[in-house]
């Protein structure tokens, strides 16, 4: 959900996901060897904002539950870290990182994130009939063990509109997740900024 948004339709799925128990950490699967820590994008590497700035916020330990509308259930357990930002305004976004236990492991997490992103609209509109959902492909990303990059729209039944960017990147066996989102629709998605975004974010993994 748009970190800034009061009453966005992504909002509201978030805290119907929380407040259904959705679980959102993963306590077991300790991702194994932490000697080389992944880093996190900095607040200068997101979309430029036509009117604010972004601020970063500290890289906290935990799976974030701004992704709870899409990646609240199913996600395998290992030890998730994330990264928040805000804007002045009504952007927000949310990086997560995880080391796996290998790079198969790495590949089928990526693999797993991505379905689920894909299908995201699907089981909004199917747990929630007052949403209107609509989900966008925006291709892959040639950096490391790859890249892919989705949007996904919704709008409730008394007018509330999200708009977000979400992508999966992968480096061996570390899977990051960046999310971009903000009120609106996909005219006012930055993909091609995103884009880079993405790259970024994979390539300063390591």
């Amino acid at each position: 959900m748009p970190i800034r948004t009061r009453a966005g339709a992504l909002a509201v799925l978030t805290a119907a996901a929380l407040a259904a128990g959705t679980a959102l950490t993963a306590p077991a699967g300790a991702a194994a060897n932490k000697t080389a820590a992944p880093r996190f994008l900095s607040a200068s590497q997101l979309p430029p904002h036509p009117s604010s700035t972004w601020t970063a916020g500290p890289v906290t330990d935990g799976f974030p539950a701004e992704l709870a509308y899409c990646l609240g259930e199913g996600v395998p357990a290992y030890d998730y870290r994330h990264r928040k930002f805000h804007t002045d305004l009504d952007t927000g976004a949310v990086q997560v990182t995880v080391v796996t236990g290998s790079a198969a492991k790495g590949k089928a997490l990526a693999a797993l994130l991505n379905r689920k992103i894909r299908t995201c609209a699907d089981r909004i509109e199917q747990s929630y009939p007052d949403v209107e959902a609509e989900g966008r492909y925006y291709g892959a990303l040639p950096v490391e063990e790859g890249a892919k990059v989705h949007g996904l729209h919704t709008e409730t039944s008394y007018g509330a509109t999200d708009i977000h960017l979400l992508s999966v990147g992968r480096d061996g066996r570390t899977v990051t997740v960046v999310d971009w989102g903000q009120m609106g629709d996909f005219g006012d998605a930055p993909v091609a900024a995103f884009k880079k975004t993405t790259t970024k974010a994979v390539a300063k993994l390591y």
